[in-house]
């Protein structure tokens, strides 16, 4: 099936770290561009009441987990917190050969190992405006103890460091305005899919 815009399908990871508002921008960024469509991720961590199968994520058994890493059925995974996220490659590739557009919303480590297998990707990595206003997202958050908070503040500064380094990130979007963030992803993508179409995007999102 031929997309709307007729664009060629194209892979975009977005990552940043946590209280950064990348979910938000992510989210919003598929409901802007109709060819976009967010992958699903495949997991360990235990299935919520709140989770869809098939839709928040594929819920594996870390057995089953490890057999698809075996089979070479993951574009990437990761450890995070004491349990395993993938990519599924199958999904990706037939959303691809469907001329989508398709959002990874992973984490460095799982970006970068993206962004060796798949050099074509066009990657995005999340900023804050300053270190203090993402401490006080985390806390704003009103959901962790301090100790937590701590944690992933510094976990969040380890990131940046690591995709600033890496070299892997293609752009960097600062949030310290969230529709002007979402513009300028939007932008981005619409922008890299027109240079590889040979097209000019006069869309201006």
């Amino acid at each position: 099936m031929q997309s709307e815009s007729g664009g060629a399908g194209m892979l975009v990871v977005i990552s940043g770290p946590s209280g950064v508002g990348k979910t938000t921008i992510v989210r919003s960024v598929v409901d802007r561009l109709p060819d976009a469509t967010l992958s699903v991720s495949a997991t360990t961590r235990t299935k919520t009441g709140q989770d869809q199968e098939g839709v928040d994520y594929f819920f594996l058994s870390e057995d089953e987990f490890m057999k698809w890493v075996d089979e070479g059925r993951l574009l990437e995974h990761a450890n995070y917190a004491g349990n395993w996220y993938g990519t599924p490659k199958a999904p990706v590739d037939e959303l691809l050969d469907d001329h989508r557009i398709v959002i990874l919303e992973i984490d460095v480590q799982g970006g970068l190992l993206v962004k060796e297998r798949e050099p074509d990707a066009l990657s995005l990595f999340i900023l804050p405006p300053t270190e203090e206003t993402l401490l006080e997202r985390l806390k704003g958050r009103g959901r962790d103890d301090e100790q937590v908070i701590q944690k992933r503040f510094s976990e969040a500064k380890r990131e940046i460091q690591v995709a600033t380094e890496s070299g892997a990130y293609d752009h960097s979007i600062v949030n310290d305005d969230l529709e002007g963030a979402i513009d300028k992803a939007c932008k981005l993508i619409l922008d890299e899919r027109a240079r590889r179409s040979g097209t000019v995007n006069a869309s201006g999102a």
